[in-house]
């Protein structure tokens, strides 16, 4: 009796896009980056049964992956696309190794009963040259801003200064907090990370993670 398959296959995930949206890639100015966001279909503002006013798409953060854009192909074995692959390796500071050197990997490499289970994407791994720290801290605290600190900016502006139209915002309390007033620009990611006020949690053996920030000036 052939074994049952334990690896979801690519038709039983679910690709379906959200409804009344799309997803869309916006431009890096620094560098050569493409940030995924969401473009959310508006309805007409209507009064007495007649329209008042068009209202133009909304467009937001979306952290859904490649799985909710119908133009890439997505494979579970191949794994996601490697979106930081070269922005890593461009900034010449790593090292591929020759294979698995963890006692913990190596044990699960040579285990055959896992062997159902292999997917194909699995790569070398990277670790930092000697003498290097490839942290996004050390980046920003060496004033370099780097491709993940430009896709940040990026993805927490939502395109306000290009298309949306959210009308009139409080200004809030700050509560203390270095707020930014307008937009997050990647010098001020940057500078938040320096000073320990934010973190950008990114690993250098998971280059298919899109980039994140977590801080108390950020979304």
């Amino acid at each position: 009796m052939k074994k049952a398959e334990k690896t979801p296959q690519t038709e039983v995930i679910s690709r379906t896009p959200f409804p009344g949206s799309k997803k869309i890639y916006v431009q890096g100015q620094l560098h050569d980056i493409q940030v995924a966001m969401r473009e959310i279909t508006l309805s007409d503002t209507s009064i007495n049964g007649k329209i008042a006013s068009k209202n133009t798409p909304l467009t937001v953060y979306d952290t859904s992956g490649p799985f909710t854009d119908p133009n890439i192909d997505t494979d579970i074995r191949k794994g996601l696309p490697r979106l930081r692959q070269n922005w890593i390796l461009e900034r010449g500071d790593v090292d591929e190794l020759e294979a698995i050197t963890s006692n913990y990997g190596l044990e699960r490499l040579s285990n055959p009963r896992l062997n159902s289970l292999r997917f194909e994407h699995l790569k070398k791994p990277l670790r930092a040259k000697t003498g290097q720290n490839v942290s996004q801290l050390h980046y920003a605290k060496k004033g370099i801003i780097t491709s993940e600190m430009e896709y940040i900016a990026i993805r927490e502006n939502q395109r306000i200064a290009e298309v949306n139209n959210i009308g009139h915002q409080h200004q809030g309390h700050s509560f203390g907090a270095n707020t930014q007033k307008g937009l997050i620009t990647p010098e001020f990611v940057r500078s938040e990370v320096a000073l320990g006020r934010a973190v950008i949690p990114n690993n250098i053996n998971h280059p298919e993670s899109e980039p994140m920030i977590l801080g108390r000036n950020f979304w």
